[in-house]
């Protein structure tokens, strides 16, 4: 054991517990500021997240009905069906929301936690709606020019606004724009950015909505600064900082996919096995010359017509693995196999160019327009509809590498959309789902053979969230209820009141009893246990778990397991004593003979919670994540802590006296 292991186990565990609790930390961080001026980092304290039945609120369970869905689109459309879901749950307002999935003896069931919800039946009815997918034009015959009353309001609107932003901006240009993040929290109407401080990220000039303000921002201010002008969108007012700025280079690339039943978008009866075979031999055979000729003659890729050519892909646009594999590509060289969530690939980075983007924050304030006051529908409803969609999936444009949304109809879609189209040319198409807009493309030219793409500026995640939407709405998934739970307030803080004294009481006793019974080892087993558990607590905060009732009984039913270690160290480091061995050696040896009857016992518990936590749901998945979690901190704080601490009990004269190890001696 190392010189400073006590040391170093020492400062972990008060890590975990001011991360656990870090109220002390922050007030003597406080009071240090005061009295010396000298300022050290709060923490953030973040609270544990409660399940329903500690917090209240509603549990329900949907059972979706995938009777006309053929098999192997099942798992994407009850995933489809989850995001609609999750947008109608967000539009409660609710804190803390949960929604997932689960696919269990052919049953496909949706899962909602809804905290603090009290209206119960209108919960159960607005989520339970059909998902509705319309294809819409814009209505030429609606007037929607505003009336002279109209007009006179938004005038005076518009007047009240641009005066409010002013001061807004006057504020945000006071001290160099050190309080701009705060106005950001206060003033932004934006609440996607507002609670980071108005934060927009890197962006270039061919972003669709802060593109056009480049020009503008980086003449105003050579050095980032709150630039000194409002911009003004179609109905909104920005107030925009510019932060910095930076080149990336940004590769320009080729691939090959070959994808296989279960693959995200993959339509093939082609097994993993036989698609990673396929790509291992493109792979042997690939070269700069013939690569895009495998890929038109091989890829399952939309880009396989253009030789697997994706063009120039900034960082962020593709999944992880790819980008990864790409950019450690030099150019012109081509890359082992990378596998993604759509399949295999083989990668060819063809060369690279310098792109700029600039880093920016806003405050966003409204901005009267017509259609705020002139309240008409300018859309009005096609033939076409969502169950004329037969698929939607995702591609890659071949030029840019931008994701673009793939779709394709059924026979009667395919007449539909054609002539929709021809009708339509250099007009816009409204694509709506539950009555809000997912797209509006323009149309470039008439589209025949059932296909068409949606092009945007979409990063991979919101096309392939489009996409699911897409297809979400065209699946006929209806869904129904099949269990309701409602836990009122009262009773879950009554709950977690004593879940908390049970584990009180648990510690307490575990720690009594294997300090009466061993002595100093018991000592040095309940240290290590305040250990177990700030590292417990620790773990479930950083991991964002959500504790139930059943977590906590995980929690707690761990001390139990965390103690039974300690256990068979120590009886085995009896026998080492008894067998004539000086305390140093027996502790040694105690705690390397009892490991394995201790890993054995530790993996058929993880064996045992693994199967739990992947074969059901709700509050057994929340038992087996929490006693999961504890085995492993267990197998820690025994081998380790307590091991450390023995080990320098061991050297020090005064305590190897056998009174302080009842039962050592015969």
């Amino acid at each position: 054991m190392k010189k400073f292991a006590v040391l170093a186990l020492f400062l972990l565990f008060v890590g975990c517990a001011v991360v656990a609790y870090p109220k002390p930390w922050n007030d003597a961080m406080h009071a240090l500021d005061q009295k010396t001026g000298y300022h050290l980092p709060y923490l953030p304290d973040i609270a544990f997240r409660l399940g329903l039945d500690l917090k209240g609120g509603v549990h329900l369970v949907y059972e979706a009905d995938m009777s006309a869905i053929d098999s192997a689109s099942r798992a994407d459309a009850l995933s489809g069906v989850r995001d609609v879901v999750e947008r109608r749950v967000n539009s409660f307002g609710v804190g803390e929301p949960h929604v997932e999935t689960t696919i269990a003896d052919g049953k496909y069931r949706i899962l909602v936690d809804l905290p603090g919800i009290t209206d119960v039946a209108q919960a159960v009815k607005q989520i339970g709606e059909t998902p509705v997918l319309e294809f819409k034009l814009p209505d030429e015959n609606v007037d929607v020019n505003p009336t002279p009353a109209q007009e006179k309001q938004i005038t005076d609107a518009q007047k009240t606004e641009r005066a409010a932003a002013l001061d807004v901006l006057d504020k945000a240009l006071e001290n160099k724009g050190a309080n701009f993040d705060a106005l950001a929290k206060e003033q932004s109407i934006d609440a996607a950015t507002r609670d980071n401080g108005g934060y927009l990220g890197f962006v270039n000039g061919d972003d669709a909505e802060y593109g056009g303000y480049l020009d503008s921002i980086v003449s105003k201010h050579l050095t980032p600064g709150v630039t000194n002008g409002l911009y003004e969108g179609t109905s909104r007012i920005h107030i925009m900082k510019y932060i910095s700025r930076k080149v990336e280079t940004e590769p320009k690339a080729s691939h090959i996919l070959i994808c296989y039943t279960g693959a995200q978008g993959c339509q093939t009866e082609r097994t993993k096995d036989e698609a990673l075979k396929l790509i291992r031999d493109l792979k042997a055979q690939a070269t700069k010359a013939n690569f895009a000729d495998l890929a038109k003659a091989n890829s399952d890729d939309g880009s396989k017509t253009d030789g697997g050519e994706l063009g120039y892909i900034p960082k962020g646009m593709t999944v992880a693995p790819f980008e990864a594999a790409l950019y450690n590509l030099k150019n012109g060289e081509i890359s082992d196999v990378v596998e993604t969530d759509f399949g295999y690939h083989i990668i060819y980075r063809e060369s690279s160019r310098k792109e700029t983007y600039y880093e920016l924050a806003h405050i966003e304030m409204p901005w009267t327009t017509a259609s705020d006051v002139v309240q008409v529908d300018p859309w009005k409803n096609t033939e076409l509809s969502g169950k004329n969609i037969k698929r939607a999936s995702v591609a890659f444009d071949q030029n840019s590498g931008a994701p673009y949304i793939m779709l394709e109809f059924n026979a009667e879609g395919a007449d539909l959309f054609g002539k929709l189209t021809s009708e339509n040319v250099g007009k816009v198409i409204g694509i709506f789902l539950d009555g809000q807009a997912v797209t509006t493309p323009t149309v470039q030219e008439p589209i025949y053979g059932g296909t068409a793409s949606i092009t945007g500026s979409y990063t991979l995640a919101e096309a392939k969230m489009t996409a699911q939407r897409l297809n979400a709405g065209a699946l006929p998934v209806p869904i129904s209820v099949v269990s309701q739970q409602t836990i009122g307030p009262a009773l879950g803080q009554s709950s977690l009141d004593k879940s908390i004294d049970a584990a009180l009481a648990g510690f307490i006793l575990v720690a009594l009893f294997m300090i009466l019974y061993y002595r100093l080892p018991g000592v040095m087993a309940g240290l290590a246990l305040l250990f177990y558990a700030a590292a417990n607590l620790a773990l479930y905060k950083t991991m964002g778990v959500t504790m139930t009732l059943s977590g906590i009984a995980g929690f707690v039913f761990s001390f139990g397991i965390a103690v039974d270690a300690n256990v068979l160290v120590f009886e085995r480091l009896k026998e080492e004593l008894w067998s004539g061995r000086d305390l140093p050696s027996a502790i040694q040896e105690g705690f390397h003979r009892a490991w394995p009857s201790i890993r054995d016992g530790n993996m058929t518990t993880l064996i045992a919670t693994a199967v739990l936590y992947s074969m059901s749901t709700g509050f057994i998945r929340g038992f087996a994540l929490t006693l999961t979690i504890g085995v492993l901190v267990s197998m820690f704080s025994c081998m380790v802590v307590t091991r450390a601490l023995m080990t320098r009990l061991g050297k020090i004269k005064v305590f190897r006296k056998r009174l302080f190890y009842r039962g050592m001696t015969k």
